[in-house]
């Protein structure tokens, strides 16, 4: 239970994103957090925005379901399965595996439980005239990552996003990489084409280093973000490690990161930099 705890730093007791300081979370102790614990004072702000009400991509208001969607299973295309096990249900509602949050209902994320989102981290080694390039108190060799600046929050992060209803994990980790540090959506066709062959080289020869429940400040007792984070590793640097980047959709930063665990990023992003460390056994 304590993992659990620790990991809803990002998403209790502090203002909802994207409310301009009007939605603040109802306050969650650290003993207060999982469900077991008695809370009877606990009264969480109800908050559902507008920006998700309607959208072809989000689920309808649990009151206008003609039947209760089918929880912890594929319900028709939509993946309403969570990687932590089966969470509980409560008077209709979904229950956030991990606790409590503070706040009720969807806040910005479209799907009632789990929100799944694939996180590509995409890397090279750090080298000086063709030289790696070594950490003088570790010893160790640099491994650098791409990273993009979110537009919503400004905190970096990994490249990353939805998973569409059907699609499949590895097209959304291309798709979103491409999107986001390499501004695909603004390229000629001809230059589609030559990154998605660059892309294809590395993209094939991912390593899954983390799936499960991200600490993600959108979640709340009904909806929570979850995600697949893969690396990609471009050992030589001639692949992805020599592209442009650029970026695109909803970044407005983009660049080359030293892996060092003094990093701040967005939600849990760190800790999967931190499993990448240690299997390349680099700098950390």
């Amino acid at each position: 239970m304590l993992a659990k705890i620790m990991f809803h730093i990002k998403c209790r007791n502090n203002v909802y994103p994207k409310t301009d300081g009007k939605i603040i979370r109802f306050h969650v102790p650290d003993d207060k957090v999982s469900w077991n614990a008695q809370y009877p004072m606990y009264n969480p702000t109800l908050f559902t925005s507008t920006c998700v009400v309607g959208q072809p991509w989000a689920d309808l208001n649990l009151s206008e379901f003609d039947s209760q969607p089918s929880w912890n299973t594929i319900d028709g295309y939509v993946n309403r399965i969570s990687s932590t096990g089966i969470y509980k249900i409560k008077n209709g509602y979904p229950l956030n595996p991990c606790g409590r949050t503070g706040i009720i209902g969807r806040g910005i994320l479209g799907r009632w439980g789990p929100n799944h989102a694939a996180d590509p981290i995409v890397t090279r080694w750090k080298k000086s005239n063709n030289e790696y390039v070594f950490d003088k108190n570790s010893g160790k060799p640099i491994l650098q990552f791409v990273a993009i600046q979110r537009e919503d929050s400004s905190e970096w992060a990994l490249p990353g996003g939805m998973v569409d209803p059907g699609e499949v994990i590895s097209t959304t980790l291309k798709r979103e990489f491409m999107e986001e540090a390499l501004d695909l959506l603004q390229k000629s066709e001809e230059d589609v084409i030559k990154i998605r062959k660059e892309i294809e080289k590395i993209f094939n020869e991912g390593i899954e280093v983390y799936r499960g429940y991200v600490d993600d400040p959108r979640n709340t007792d009904n909806a929570w973000m979850e995600t697949i984070a893969t690396l990609f590793h471009d050992e030589k640097g001639v692949n992805v490690g020599i592209l442009k980047l650029q970026a695109g959709d909803d970044a407005i930063g983009v660049k080359w990161v030293d892996l060092d665990k003094n990093l701040k990023l967005y939600a849990n992003h760190t800790s999967f930099l931190e499993e990448i460390a240690t299997r390349l056994k680099c700098h950390w």
